[in-house]
């Protein structure tokens, strides 16, 4: 005899699919006050940016005779709101034109904290699961509570004796390091006014997961393009949709692979941004999707979603110090 197993088809939500392009190239992710420098700023960051988009989509060919890349931008208005829509958006695109490039999906970087009324991040970080290095034995208040996540053990915290001297000092150490650690405690969040403000690194997580596809809430996709046809922009940012597709390609705007090309200032974020796609349990049956699309199609992606990011730091003139936000 066999036992039949019964269950709510409701308790277990489908996840739907999206569609996906072999490759997203991100041609932007720029502080304000880039734009508050205006186009002879934009200008400069296009202008080597091109230089490494024929590279980029040369690569990409080597994986499929006909690869499929869509180009993508960012736009900070959650750090700061500097201008309007209807003014800088323009600026943007005209520059790009002038360097030669299309972009075909523009986002708001509010929308990977909040979009259509879905905490995007509120969600994802529920999805963290922290590595416990060796040894650790729970001491620590979890991520949910600190708001730190770190890739190792941290220096635990040291007594003193009666004259001031550490007792019992030990290094921090990379859970999985290699030879010698190189430990990371990233920030996920702050307070601020009685809300959280989410972190610049932890927002570019978000982005990367909704680049790559793997973004999803109760089944359903989450962070999908608009079109958008019309060559007027609005004047406030809260009527601008959290991602527009101003192109009619065909790629879709998530895909098996993500490259961003930035400044170098960006490094330190971008080294942030890995630590954290290590450390979430992505949708099961998203992840599932992409691995049977990708195989299908004689691609198949690395198992760790980190490693399906890749970026260009490109040099940038003159001394750029690192500021808040993005």
């Amino acid at each position: 005899m066999t036992e039949a197993v019964f269950r709510e088809t409701t308790a277990e939500p489908v996840t739907k699919s999206v569609p996906l392009s072999h490759l997203s190239l991100e041609l932007g992710h720029l502080y304000m006050e880039d734009f508050e420098a205006g186009p002879d700023r934009l200008r400069e960051h296009f202008a080597e940016v091109r230089i490494w988009v024929d590279a980029v989509r040369a690569s990409a060919a080597r994986r499929s005779k006909r690869p499929r890349i869509s180009t993508c931008f960012l736009i900070d208005d959650y750090f700061t709101r500097f201008s309007t829509p209807a003014e800088l958006i323009p600026m943007v695109l005209k520059e790009a034109e002038k360097a030669g490039l299309v972009i075909d999906y523009l986002a708001r970087e509010s929308a990977c904290a909040v979009a259509d009324r879905i905490e995007l991040a509120e969600s994802v970080m529920h999805r963290l699961v922290e590595s416990p290095p060796p040894g650790s034995y729970g001491s620590r208040p979890p991520v949910s509570q600190t708001g730190w996540l770190a890739n190792g053990q941290r220096t635990p915290t040291m007594s003193r004796s009666a004259l001031g001297e550490v007792k019992g000092w030990q290094p921090p150490g990379e859970t999985a390091a290699r030879n010698h650690s190189v430990f990371m405690d990233v920030e996920l969040w702050s307070e601020k006014d009685g809300g959280r403000l989410w972190s610049c690194p932890f927002l570019a997580a978000v982005w990367q997961l909704a680049r790559l596809g793997l973004l999803r809430h109760l089944g359903e996709p989450v962070l999908e393009p608009q079109d958008w046809k019309s060559e007027e922009f609005p004047h406030d940012w809260d009527r601008l949709p959290p991602l527009i597709k101003l192109t009619d390609t065909k790629a879709a705007f998530s895909a098996y692979r993500t490259c961003t090309l930035m400044p170098n200032r960006f490094l330190a974020v971008e080294d942030a941004v890995r630590l954290i796609l290590d450390q979430i349990d992505v949708d099961a049956g998203a992840l599932r999707q992409v691995a049977d699309r990708s195989g299908g199609e004689g691609m198949a992606v690395p198992a760790a979603v980190a490693q399906r990011a890749t970026y260009v730091f490109y040099e940038e003139p003159g001394d750029s110090s690192e500021a808040e936000g993005t």
